[in-house]
């Protein structure tokens, strides 16, 4: 009933998932940061999330942990998984009572990471073929989120699922990647219901960097006495004016309207901004002014 990839880049494990099936993303994904990535699906047996975890989290690989769930489940054959581990570790299974078309295929690539890729009810194997060329022609240097849409866009493209199209979900886990440092939950985003679940899968992840992503420390701007006067007016226009023509009132002020913009992941306590504060809080005050 579904096209999914688990995969890992050594820091970040994660799952991509679509299905012609409601709130996929509900039923099919699992991770945790430096444990490891499940996807069930195919009548997805949905212990196979916590007590996957709970393997991996015991030491065994990510084969010895599919054949411990698969070997304790008396419908086996009905199901369909894969599972990357904390090393990188790669397995797939497709119980020979899977609609067809259904397979999946795993590898690991120096500087890429391991992958499982799986599907099932697909319009055929090119599906899953898309899946990994997509996947194997990502960079290593690109977020594990961007890199699973990639396989997710080309899976699709591929025909996906032969029903249709109904849900898509992501969702990835780092160490203190969630929201505030507080949780490895790096990625969750779900498309429940929707004629074209993944090209809004794909808005919704644009949507996330804005707002969750963290400022890259090369590319922040200084603030200096003209950025200070720009900044000053915009955020006097937005309602929120500082205190005293001082960088300190000038911070307060801009961390005030930054926490009601959403974007405080997007702060630093120090002199500087991040271009994209900045386009925002230009973008803000010009529609107010208008």
């Amino acid at each position: 009933m579904t096209f999914s990839i688990v995969a890992t880049d050594g820091t970040e494990w994660g799952v991509a998932v679509a299905s012609k099936f409601l709130a996929v993303g509900a039923a099919v994904p699992a991770a945790a940061a430096g444990v490891g990535a499940i996807a069930t699906q195919s009548y997805a047996n949905l212990a196979y999330r916590p007590d996957g975890l709970r393997l991996l989290r015991d030491g065994k690989s990510a084969q010895e942990t599919l054949d411990a769930l698969t070997g304790a489940d008396e419908q086996r054959e009905t199901r369909q998984a894969g599972i990357v581990d904390g090393a990188g570790r790669a397995a797939t299974f497709t119980g020979s009572g899977c609609h067809p078309w259904a397979g999946g295929v795993t590898g690991s690539i120096e500087g890429h990471g391991g992958y499982a890729v799986q599907g099932n009810i697909l319009v055929g194997p090119e599906v899953v073929e898309a899946m990994e060329q997509a996947w194997q022609a990502t960079t290593a240097d690109m977020p594990l989120a961007r890199r699973l849409m990639a396989a997710l866009v080309a899976g699709d493209a591929a025909g996906g699922d032969r029903r249709g199209r109904q849900s898509a979900a992501l969702y990835v886990a780092k160490a203190e990647g969630g929201y505030g440092g507080g949780s490895d939950v790096h990625v969750d985003l779900r498309v429940d219901d929707a004629a074209l679940p993944i090209p809004e899968l794909g808005r919704l992840l644009d949507r996330h960097d804005v707002f969750f992503g963290r400022p890259d420390t090369a590319q922040m701007i200084d603030v200096d006495d003209e950025l200070a006067r720009e900044v000053a007016g915009h955020l006097t226009t937005l309602g929120h004016p500082p205190a005293g023509d001082d960088m300190l009132s000038l911070g307060l002020a801009m961390w005030d309207w930054a926490g009601i913009e959403n974007l405080e992941e997007r702060m630093v306590r120090e002199p500087k901004i991040d271009p994209l504060v900045l386009q925002v809080l230009r973008e803000k005050a010009a529609a107010a002014g208008s």
